[in-house]
């Protein structure tokens, strides 16, 4: 009597998805805010660092115009990675940026005129970031799409905060005020308080960020030996 094997196929384990907001997906979103943010630690970015600090109103715009284009180029190129030739992916990523950079720019025409014509070339130079050309390069374009926003959502947010906190230092003792509105009274003029003329002026912004550079390597050992 011929014995029958019945053999049992093992049930298939599915991998396990991960969560939105794991901790791999945080530490991308973290990172650039402090460990390596894109002008104190990549030293990238440092153009409009001079240029659009003056006031915080224009930093702050030009801010949030730079995360709108990190987040969504490294969205978008990541969606498409796959289908990019090698050979052309720099006209692809440029022409994706560009297109982005066309919505803020007119965008603000549209409702920020004021602001518009104060960032004047700087919005059209976005595309030219090194930022966003460099997370494109080394994270869309081999990352799935979730952990690609997040990378160039901060990103752009770390280098708008930098952008925000230079513009706060260089308008408040360079102008007396903070969103336009003077907060340095007018009888600290008349006992003799000048506005530190220094701080209009573009080298006013590397000096702040080379003490915020200082002040956070001294506090983060591991930025030390960072070049």
């Amino acid at each position: 009597m011929a014995t029958e094997t019945t053999t049992t196929a093992a049930p298939s384990v599915k991998p396990k998805k991960e969560a939105l907001f794991s901790k791999k997906n945080v530490k991308t979103l973290r990172d650039p805010l402090d460990d390596n943010n894109p002008i104190t630690v990549q030293v990238l970015g440092l153009c409009s660092a001079l240029a659009v600090t003056v006031q915080v109103k224009p930093a702050l715009i030009m801010a949030l115009g730079v995360i709108f284009v990190t987040t969504f180029s490294n969205l978008i190129i990541s969606m498409i990675r796959k289908t990019i030739p090698n050979r052309i992916r720099i006209i692809v990523q440029l022409i994706v940026v560009a297109m982005l950079v066309t919505i803020v720019d007119q965008f603000l025409k549209a409702y920020m005129f004021d602001v518009s014509k104060k960032l004047a070339v700087f919005v059209g130079l976005i595309i030219t970031n090194c930022i966003i050309m460099g997370r494109l390069e080394a994270f869309a374009l081999a990352q799935k799409p979730w952990p690609s926003a997040l990378d160039g959502f901060g990103n752009g947010l770390g280098y708008g905060l930098i952008l925000v906190m230079v513009a706060v230092f260089r308008e408040f003792f360079g102008s007396g005020s903070l969103f336009g509105y003077k907060l340095v009274p007018q009888w600290a003029y008349d006992h003799g308080y000048v506005n530190n003329g220094l701080m209009v002026l573009p080298p006013a912004a590397l000096f702040i960020i080379g003490i915020y550079i200082w002040w956070q390597r001294s506090r983060n050992k591991k930025l030390i030996n960072v070049s």
